[in-house]
């Protein structure tokens, strides 16, 4: 298959390069020095499936010189998914479908807004994996998995080429759910309650899910979410709490979620598309989130400052 990564952080680089390696003809789109280390020395990752190099990829920061291909992994910020959306135009043939792999559940509407709806698929995944430094990855954590699906759940033969694809490549786990609402609303209950808590606490996830005090607020950030998700008629088992629970004991006890790395340092995070889409969403359910809003609140300082929006 043809397949476009849009976006050259860890998740892009780590599952285009797995693709890559298994023979898939992969095209990353990339800038700034990310796009000068990948041109000059290639792509390198260090991963607990197996450490692996791609001295000569394809990479261009240009969508205008890419053909259309036949599937788009879009692996931006939720922040940016509106504009890379715009700017993935060229690549875009009848049959391609976009796979948002953005943490929280608004990726897909967003894609919908702007782009033909029948371009866009629903998709999630999880790895622990950050870049080293530009053109080398460190998967450091997690077994990683991908899973996508049309929005209305159909088995397209679009979804089955590329999860084919994905079987074929190493170091990696693929699915197709049998309704991906349910399961980007189960990832979203785990990556928005750890991150939101992570965030708070500043402590890696061993620390607060052994701490009496901490894995309750994990508790009450999780029962939340749940409520929402009802409220919303979104489709979750019934022992989705213990599920996520279960999840959250298996991580590496050093872990830290995306969004407490990326407001533990300073940077813009994904706050609205996780804690912040919590509040926004329970409030357009009637539904009371007062710990989520809680920790939305207590974080949106750190973040309008790391967003230039807020000076102290």
């Amino acid at each position: 298959m043809r397949i476009a990564i849009v976006g050259a952080g860890g998740v892009g680089l780590y599952f285009g390069g797995r693709l890559a390696q298994a023979g898939e003809d992969v095209v990353f789109i990339a800038r700034g020095k990310h796009l000068q280390a990948l041109k000059a020395r290639g792509l390198s990752v260090d991963s607990l499936e197996g450490d692996f190099s791609i001295p000569r990829i394809q990479v261009t920061d240009d969508p205008e010189q890419v053909a259309p291909v036949d599937a788009i992994l879009l692996c931006v910020k939720t922040w940016q998914v509106a504009e890379a959306a715009q700017n993935m135009r060229p690549m875009l043939g009848p049959q391609t479908c976009v796979i948002p792999l953005q943490n929280g559940i608004d990726a897909p509407a967003t894609l919908v807004a702007k782009l033909d709806a029948e371009h866009v698929l629903g998709g999630l995944c999880s790895l622990i994996a950050f870049v080293v430094e530009p053109g080398y990855v460190r998967h450091a954590g997690g077994k990683p998995f991908i899973k996508f699906g049309e929005l209305d759940n159909h088995r397209s033969r679009r979804v089955e080429r590329l999860y084919q694809a994905f079987m074929r490549a190493h170091g990696l786990t693929a699915e197709i759910p049998s309704n991906i609402e349910a399961a980007l609303w189960k990832k979203f209950v785990f990556i928005a309650a750890w991150g939101g808590v992570g965030s708070l606490t500043r402590a890696p996830i061993g620390i607060i899910r052994t701490q009496p005090g901490t894995r309750q607020m994990l508790q009450r950030a999780v029962e939340e979410i749940l409520k929402v998700a009802k409220a919303r008629e979104v489709e979750m088992a019934s022992d989705a709490a213990g599920a996520t629970f279960a999840l959250m004991d298996e991580m590496p006890a050093e872990g830290m979620a995306s969004m407490q790395r990326d407001i533990m340092d300073g940077r813009p995070s994904e706050l609205e598309a996780q804690t912040g889409a919590v509040v926004r969403l329970g409030r357009e359910a009637g539904v009371e989130t007062p710990f989520n809003t809680l920790i939305y609140e207590s974080l949106l300082p750190m973040e309008l400052r790391a967003r230039g929006e807020l000076q102290w």
